[in-house]
């Protein structure tokens, strides 16, 4: 059995467990944020403090945003690796572009691990809130962002990273009540760049349908009606044109695409 699966497999357990603490959503039942994957903390992987605490918004994200690192797209697949990069996401983040920590919530590796991004990302998560990320300018208020290692825009997603992707997508649907069909969108939905990558964007109806088939087979039924207050044109998330909550720097910054310069386009 493949390592991805078997997590999806104890996810899926995970989340039925605990159906004595669920919540209750437009009739539907809903896991509580304790049914998470293996994610490393923080401290596991040795993150350096961030230059100020984080923001913690006081409400849920509506839409979890997938990216791509668009760094090369490796053969080592080991832990050791996958905390390396994610030191590496970090350093790039606070001295190249001037942020206050790792942009993204979460970061996934090509072997599948799962890393902690923003300080206070899981606490916030487990509690229903929002940590304000630095990973879609102007919509880092109402957006968590994952981050998955290599450069998708020909190379296929490795098998292991799906699988982990999957579980973290279905943990945070539960955990925000969100419905996978409409919450679950790429980088490109928001802003001007080629992220996640002409091949995990047009995978991400898969990863909705497989996200909701957990979340069905963890409940026996499926995820309530989903509502998008931001309709967009044709299809994709959109929000309109809005205060952008990093600071005069970023808002400054423009936006390049994520095949000339790695990890732009963000925000703080």
């Amino acid at each position: 059995m493949r390592e991805g699966t078997l997590r999806r497999d104890v996810l899926r357990g995970m989340l039925g467990v605990v159906a004595a603490d669920v919540m209750m959503a437009g009739g539907m039942m809903w896991a509580n944020a304790d049914a998470m994957p293996r994610i490393y903390t923080r401290r596991e992987w040795g993150a350096v403090p961030s230059r100020r605490p984080p923001r913690v918004l006081d409400r849920p994200p509506d839409h979890i945003i997938v990216h791509h690192t668009a760094t090369p797209n490796v053969s080592d697949l080991s832990r050791r690796h996958a905390f390396s990069l994610s030191r590496a996401i970090q350093r790039d983040h606070m001295r190249n572009q001037g942020w206050d920590d790792i942009g993204e919530q979460l970061t996934i590796s090509r072997g599948g691990h799962v890393m902690e991004g923003r300080a206070g990302s899981l606490p916030a998560i487990r509690q229903g809130r929002l940590v304000v990320g630095a990973q879609s300018l102007r919509h880092n208020d109402h957006t968590i962002g994952i981050e998955n290692e290599g450069t998708y825009l020909e190379d296929d997603v490795p098998g292991r990273l799906w699988d982990s992707l999957v579980d973290v997508c279905a943990w945070l649907c539960a955990a925000y009540r969100l419905d996978p069909a409409v919450a679950i969108v790429g980088h490109r939905d928001y802003n001007d760049t080629d992220c996640p990558g002409d091949v995990l964007y047009r995978r991400l109806p898969r990863l909705r349908t497989e996200v909701e088939r957990v979340l069905e087979d963890a409940h026996h039924g499926g995820p309530p009606p989903g509502r998008d207050p931001h309709p967009p044109p044709g299809g994709g998330p959109h929000l309109p044109p809005g205060l952008d909550d990093d600071p005069p720097s970023d808002e400054r910054r423009r936006l390049t695409s994520h095949r000339h310069r790695r990890l732009r386009g963000h925000g703080r």
